[in-house]
């Protein structure tokens, strides 16, 4: 069976040349994805460009019943499906068989081939249009799309022109160049084929005449004179009475893109926006279009540059013209802006006896030559604006696009140039692109080798390509091995003898570009470790003063060698860092000891800040100029942990790979609080298991007894109760053996705690009391409240209120007048006490002093001791049935226990949701 798609006039579907009856929105969906078949659209494009501002009351069910039609309707189609794939629809099709790709398929070949040839397959090409593209669909985004398809028509009705006339068939292209004229009366090239037309036809009088109509019509509208390649035609017909020869042309229209890339996927986005950018200046009639896209080599600026040019070819009929500006490249010297005009006049046919010989006579020819014209520029590789300013046209009616590893921040604000940054691939888009090149069966077969290249390739375009390549290089290979390969050699797997498809060479290029002083903080930078770093930390790492830093720094932000997506946060490409890690030389480790002891001092302090009821412990004297930053208040010191958290989890491996033993537990420690109040309760496990392994190799018993005492607290949290319990008898036995009473306190309050959560309260009882009387002895008041709270706790689980409600209440009153800034301790004492009353009868009384507990736990975001109020608070509730404030305080604990993973508690609060009897 033969299946024609066709959207060149009304939109149909023929199977063995029998339409399928569609209805008008499956119409316009079947159109949307034949425009881009093969190719991902998103719910979110179907609606805006199907229904446009008129949209439906619920839109998914809108588009998932038109799917469903369409479907139904295609069926019997062969070789024809409708996906959803991750996050959109794709039409899976042979693209031979939509009108629009075998015209454009047709088109690239025609203007490829000889005369005779060219001329049979534009006949062809052009043979398939019936009309306007989707006829009777009129949201905006077809009215656009179809400007731009009859723009593409145009193109080659004029490329075909040329062929006809180069045949000396001007009898044939007179009739459609006349009426085309009549359309288009300041088209230059066309006006060119008309006039030489007339020539051939015996009509040179019309084709004079029909010049000094195109003349005065330019000069009237626009301002400006003919072209000089029209002049010279103008004058060729003054002097002759006979036919021009076949290669008295017009105006070259010269078409130097190089192909597109062959397997390009994604890039939606960023497509749509270039489209947009160029759909919105068009519509406005205004400046010349610079869409100055920058992004680390690599990237795919160039490849996303040539898809979409060949894409938007047809809107510029004045031809396209590339140019390599050589910016960052083996060579290592850009290109010279006078070679690069030089090579635009010759494209446009300028004889070599016209072609002055300053630069600045070149370029203002150059400019002359374009005013009028609709062409497509594309200066890639750019080192800087002072090399591409010399570039651009003037008018109104050309559009360039500029690609650069600089930012080139010069053409954003003196020539209003669009900004597009390209960053790494999505997800989908890299799993898209490695599909396309090795096919769906190769990466069917090894799933997790796939996922791991996808993960070390880190969604970097060329490093995607290198693999893939690599791949189809070797297809016997387990793309296990590629994996391997690459996990344990990193930058030499990505190398090859191709500079220009090595990874490390392209960025060798950027490399080069640098000062030697951008060139040393870039590979200091390569160093640090965590995702990001902020401009203090880059500071300490540098040791730079801080103006210094952040002008390196946005200089590296410039060369696309760094990115600044938060301000004042800095990051690199995974693959950038390894490149940039191998440059940096002997000072690496002594900037990492600068960088970890900054770290270490502020998290310190933090600490100290968030719970200053904790006992210290002390520090190694800092490398010299490190000092801690300031953070004013508790909200800045939560802020600075959640910003940092990352990177202080990967300096935390960092170091404890490197046997900086004492570093290694001292920031386990610097993080406790804040991990327990986020409730990151098993990094807190993963942390202290490390940093014991460190502790060990110390030779120092206090410090172990302390790393067993806070990894099983750890434990504890987790619910790993046998581990907990003995670490912490360990911890107690081994402080007791030297004499360390405040260890030993800790680790019996530990072993309360783990006890008391396996409601074994007798047990519980004597660990806590043993905790107070050793807390006692020490004498510190806000100990001493601690732990009179956790006795009155246990007691009031046994049934003893009164005495527990001794004990809290002295444990409240000691707190308020010894340490009244200490919200944690507040906030678990009236949390024991909500406990007490409810557990008495006093229901109204417990809300109360639940409310109250919240209310100090708020001032900490101590969501960890949050999480277990409100599931105390669900329980007075219900007794009082108010089941919907019951549920609602039990949700919030809920969804609590579920970020931080207490999955015991989750089953029990989902039970009582389960159980909730509103009746």
């Amino acid at each position: 069976m033969a299946v024609e798609f066709r959207i060149l006039g009304p939109v149909d579907v023929r199977l063995d040349g029998e339409p399928i009856p569609l209805g008008p929105r499956q119409q316009a969906i079947l159109a949307v994805l034949l425009v881009e078949p093969n190719r991902l659209v998103s719910r979110d494009q179907l609606l805006e460009r199907v229904w446009g501002e008129k949209v439906p009351s619920r839109p998914a069910n809108a588009v998932q019943t038109q799917l469903t039609l369409l479907r139904r309707a295609l069926a019997a189609v062969p070789d024809v499906a409708i996906t959803w794939q991750s996050t959109g629809y794709r039409l899976g099709v042979d693209e031979a068989a939509i009108d629009l790709h075998r015209f454009r398929a047709l088109a690239e070949a025609a203007r490829t081939s000889p005369v005779e040839a060219a001329a049979r397959l534009w006949e062809d090409a052009l043979g398939l249009w019936r009309g306007e593209p989707f006829v009777g669909i009129e949201a905006p985004w077809f009215g656009k799309v179809r400007a731009n398809l009859l723009a593409e028509q145009q193109a080659a009705l004029l490329d075909r022109t040329d062929v006809l006339l180069s045949l000396g068939r001007q009898d044939a292209a007179l009739p459609a160049l006349t009426v085309q004229a009549q359309h288009h009366p300041l088209d230059e090239r066309l006006a060119a084929q008309l006039m030489l037309a007339l020539h051939q036809a015996g009509r040179t009088a019309d084709a004079l005449r029909h010049y000094e109509q195109v003349r005065a019509r330019l000069v009237e509208d626009l301002g400006a004179d003919p072209s000089a390649p029209l002049r010279e035609l103008h004058q060729r017909l003054l002097g002759t009475s006979a036919p021009a020869p076949a290669t008295a042309a017009g105006p070259t229209v010269p078409r130097q893109l190089p192909a597109a890339p062959a397997s390009f996927t994604g890039r939606e986005r960023e497509l749509a926006a270039l489209t947009r950018i160029l759909d919105d200046t068009s519509d406005a009639g205004g400046p010349v279009v610079i869409s100055a896209t920058s992004g680390t080599g690599g990237i795919g600026k160039t490849w996303l540059t040539l898809y979409w040019a060949h894409q938007q070819r047809g809107r510029f009929p004045d031809g396209q013209l590339f140019v390599d500006l050589r910016g960052f490249s083996p060579e290592g010297r850009p290109m010279a802006p006078e070679i690069a005009v030089r090579g635009f006049l010759d494209a446009l046919g300028v004889p070599d006896t016209q072609i002055p010989t300053s630069l600045d006579a070149q370029t203002a020819l150059w400019r002359s030559l374009l005013v009028g014209r609709r062409m497509l520029i594309v200066l890639d590789n750019a080192a800087d604006t002072r090399q591409v300013r010399p570039l651009l046209p003037g008018g109104t009616s050309n559009t360039v696009f500029v690609n650069s590893r600089d930012h080139l921040t010069g053409l954003l604000s003196s020539h209003g140039a669009h900004r597009l940054d390209l960053d790494i691939l999505s997800p989908t888009e890299a799993a898209d692109l490695l599909r396309t090149r090795l096919g769906p069966a190769r990466l069917g077969a090894e799933p997790d080798a796939v996922r791991e290249l996808l993960a070390l390739c880190g969604g970097f375009p060329l490093a995607l390509s290198i693999v893939a390549g690599q791949a189809l290089t070797h297809p016997d290979f387990p793309l296990a091995t590629l994996a391997a390969e690459l996990r344990e050699s990193s930058l030499i797997a990505l190398d090859d003898d191709d500079p220009a498809a090595s990874l490390p060479s392209v960025l060798s290029w950027s490399y080069a570009a640098l000062s030697a002083e951008q060139a040393r903080v870039f590979g200091l930078l390569g160093i640090a470790p965590g995702p990001d770093i902020a401009l203090d930390a880059a500071t300490c790492l540098i040791s730079l003063p801080p103006q210094r830093t952040r002008t390196i720094l946005r200089a590296l932000v410039g060369a696309s060698l760094l990115r600044e997506d938060v301000p004042g946060r800095y990051s690199m490409h995974d693959l950038v860092r390894a490149y940039a890690r191998e440059t940096a030389g002997a000072e690496a480790t002594e900037a990492l000891r600068r960088l970890a002891d900054f770290y270490l001092l502020t998290a310190y302090a933090g600490e100290i800040a968030i719970n200053p009821a904790r006992p210290r412990i002390t520090l190694p004297r800092p490398a010299d100029g490190v000092a801690p930053l300031a953070l004013e208040g508790i909200d800045a010191v939560m802020t600075w942990f959640t910003a940092e958290y990352q990177n202080l989890c990967a300096l935390h491996q960092d170091i404890a790979a490197r046997d900086w033993y004492a570093q290694t537990w001292q920031l386990s420690w610097a993080l406790g609080t804040f991990r327990t109040r986020t409730g990151r309760l098993h990094d807190e496990v993963a942390f202290w298991r490390t940093s014991l392994a460190a502790v060990m190799r110390l030779d120092d018993p206090a410090v172990e007894a302390l790393a067993r005492q806070l990894l099983g607290n750890a434990c504890a949290r987790v619910e790993l109760f046998g581990e907990a319990i003995d670490l912490l008898s360990e911890s107690a036995l081994m402080a007791a053996a030297i004499g360390d009473v405040l260890t030993e306190a800790f680790s019996e309050r530990g072993l309360g705690r783990a006890l008391g959560v396996q409601e074994r309260m007798t047990e519980a009882l004597a660990h806590n009391r043993h905790a107070l009387e050793l807390f006692e002895r020490i004498g510190n008041p806000a100990w001493i409240a601690s732990e009179l709270n956790n006795v009155g706790w246990v007691a009031a689980h046994l049934g003893d209120y009164e005495y527990a409600k001794s004990c809290c209440e002295k444990a409240l009153e000691m707190t308020r007048r010894h340490r009244p800034d200490d919200v944690s301790i507040t906030g678990l004492v009236l949390d024991s006490l909500g406990y007490i009353a409810g557990s008495m009868g006093r229901h109204r009384e417990s809300v109360a002093y639940y409310e109250q507990a919240r209310a100090q736990f708020a001032l900490n975001d101590d969501t960890y001791f949050d999480a277990e109020t409100l599931d105390h608070l669900g329980y007075p509730y219900r007794a009082l049935g108010e089941f919907d404030k019951a549920r609602e305080a039990w949700k919030a604990a809920l969804r609590l226990y579920r970020e931080h993973e207490r999955y015991t508690d989750v089953h029990r609060i989902q039970d009582l949701l389960d159980n909730l009897d509103q009746d």
